[in-house]
């Protein structure tokens, strides 16, 4: 079934046409995922198919009835509201119905109530509170009065996702699902989306996320949009045989032009008598023969300055936040050309690491000893503002008009602007006409041209498309310094460092030799045992015995006995609420009381569970 169909649609901003005569599909159940360039047009595409924009000309057509939950790349979010309310604030139609059907219930009048309970029977919202709740807790967000305004952009990022989950529409629409959220979130809602029948559109640059959730692949190239049956490594070959044959056929294309056009410049008085057919044909051929198919990525060995013996040297270093411990008496050499990975949860200091080694911030306790060849390199998570007046070759001459490569060796800063994907009539436009993810290309491209030898990549990998991040993985991997980076895109981790900084919690970071999905499988393995085990544990466990380890009390040991029999009848009332729910026969009033419980039991749940598994590792 065809649940959306885009036929021949056309966008341009003023002289900047971004698609012409594009048609698509979206069958029920299929997971695409659309990839491209920054500035080609992605988001205004998305834009478009979720009726939040117009084409200028094209139709696009959903199946009746189709209901579609669209997130933004940077959702509009109210500061002012509490958690809570904004999820409803973003679901105009379930908030109405719940606010007739409450008011309906304070007035005691029985026309209106029963209308207002046919509506909430339409949209399915007698458990939409109690489902929010459900969804928040899944994404760790447990306060739910606290205000919008107060969180970070990680927290901000899972009330956005929160607000199309919970309605569970036909068709979902993701612009960036995975940007700004850290690796648990990512692994959460990655096993959402695959596992689930909802139907899936979106735009990720994630490419281990695009493997594991989506079957096809549509990629967005010079106007065109060409579609991949496959994972990500079918799509590569694909596009590559693609390349390569249209290179053919612009090759061929040339060769017959050359003949084509001598004969008209040898007959030009057949001109106005030739067949109206071999005029149309030779113009194609010019056209086609004016394609150019260049390798996206060049050879970016920079020349590196010089790096000492001595790089960086962290003695016993504290930082806290009040009563938040980041970490406490952390140590560590850094040796030369080490390339380390930075993982751990949003909000555990990872940044705030960052800014103690470079200076932009200094510890509680502790001390740092920089090598004197040392040259800093930083991006920063929230970017730089640029003049949006400033031409983007400006900003790069106001670096420098030549970039040395080597001995010998120099480029310009029209040449190095093309290397990062910037094509010359781009140079010459506006920094403001560029796109969120052009303006971080731009920056990062800033950052690398003062020839550093110690780079701190701080979420370099937020809003680059796929194209930029192999251009950025290709020169980490001939980089001849240190770096250390912070990002939540596993596969651009596993591709370019040698082991990892995890930042656990409760001031511990702990140095792990290997990458992201070594890590990732010793964690599950862990897992699994600790959930082998935990039966066993409980089963041998005699009551006036201390466990094993023998670290527990006797309060904890008591505590861990009865926390299974309260978690049992927690996971008993839940499934009994969600029954009475579900049934249709539930008293009105009962049902308002039900929905407000079933929240209290899932908070309780997580809370008691987490409890548990502490005490357990004890």
């Amino acid at each position: 079934m065809n649940y959306l169909q885009a036929e021949k649609i056309t966008k341009s901003y003023r002289e900047n046409s971004l698609f012409e005569s594009l048609s698509l599909t979206v069958e029920k159940n299929q997971k695409l995922a659309l990839i491209a360039r920054n500035g080609a047009g992605k988001s205004t595409l998305l834009r478009i198919l979720a009726r939040e924009e117009e084409t200028d000309s094209g139709m696009v057509n959903t199946v009746q009835g189709l209901t579609v939950g669209f997130l933004k790349q940077n959702p509009d979010l109210q500061d002012h509201l509490e958690v809570i309310e904004q999820v409803l604030f973003s679901l105009p139609h379930l908030s109405k119905a719940i606010q007739d059907y409450e008011e309906a219930i304070a007035g005691g009048d029985h026309d209106l109530l029963d209308k207002a309970i046919l509506e909430m029977d339409r949209l399915s919202a007698w458990d939409c509170e109690s489902r929010i709740k459900e969804v928040l807790t899944q994404l760790k967000i447990s306060d739910l009065t606290q205000r919008v305004g107060e969180l970070s952009g990680g927290q901000r990022k899972r009330i956005a996702l929160a607000a199309v989950l919970v309605p569970q529409p036909d068709l979902l629409i993701l612009d960036e699902p995975t940007n700004h959220l850290d690796l648990d979130m990512i692994e959460w809602l990655e096993e959402y989306l695959s596992q689930s029948f909802i139907t899936v559109l979106m735009v990720t640059h994630d490419r281990y996320f695009l493997d594991r959730v989506c079957t096809e692949i549509l990629e967005l190239n010079d106007k065109t949009l060409y579609r991949y049956k496959g994972n990500y490594q079918v799509y590569l070959d694909k596009r590559q045989e693609r390349i390569e044959w249209d290179q053919k056929q612009a090759d061929k294309a040339s060769s017959v032009m050359k003949k084509e056009l001598d004969w008209v410049n040898r007959m030009p008085k057949a001109r106005g008598t030739k067949p109206k057919y071999r005029i149309e044909a030779f113009e194609q051929l010019r056209e086609d023969s004016k394609k150019e198919y260049q390798a996206e990525i060049g050879d970016i060995s920079f020349i590196t300055r010089r790096i000492g013996k001595k790089v960086l040297d962290l003695y016993d270093l504290s930082k806290s936040f009040d009563d938040l411990l980041l970490f406490k008496d952390f140590s560590y050499k850094f040796q030369r050309f080490e390339k380390i990975g930075m993982i751990g949860p949003n909000g555990v200091g990872k940044s705030t690491f960052l800014s103690i080694i470079t200076g932009a911030m200094q510890p509680d306790s502790g001390r740092i000893d920089v090598g004197t060849t040392i040259k800093f390199g930083v991006y920063r998570q929230e970017g730089i503002e640029f003049d949006p007046d400033d031409k983007v070759i400006d900003v790069v001459r106001k670096i420098a008009d030549e970039i040395e490569l080597g001995p010998g060796r120099s480029m310009s800063a029209t040449q190095f602007l093309e290397l990062f994907l910037f094509p010359r009539n781009v140079q010459y436009g506006l920094v403001s006409k560029l796109s969120g993810g052009e303006k971080r290309r731009l920056y990062l491209l800033t950052v690398l041209m003062t020839n550093p030898n110690f780079l701190i990549l701080d979420e370099p990998t937020n809003d680059l498309d796929i194209l930029t991040l192999n251009v950025l993985e290709d020169y980490l991997l001939r980089f001849a310094g240190c770096v250390i980076i912070v990002s939540h895109d596993r596969y651009f981790m596993d591709k370019v460092v040698d082991h990892l900084f995890v930042f656990e919690g409760s001031g511990l970071i702990r140095d792990f030799p290997g990458n992201y999905s070594i890590y990732r499988d010793q964690k599950e393995v862990e897992r699994q045992q600790l959930i082998r085990e935990a039966p066993l544990k409980e089963k041998k466990a005699k009551p006036k015995q201390e466990p094993a380890k023998g670290k527990l009390s006797y309060k904890e040991k008591v505590e861990f006995e009865n926390l299974g029999n309260e978690i049992a009848a927690l996971e008993q009332e839940k499934k009994m609420i969600e029954n009475a729910l579900s049934s249709g026969s539930t008293p009105a009033d009962e049902l308002h009381r039900m929905s407000l419980r079933i929240g209290e039991v899932i908070s309780l749940l997580d809370e008691k569970e987490m409890r548990w598994l502490e005490l357990s590792e004890l």
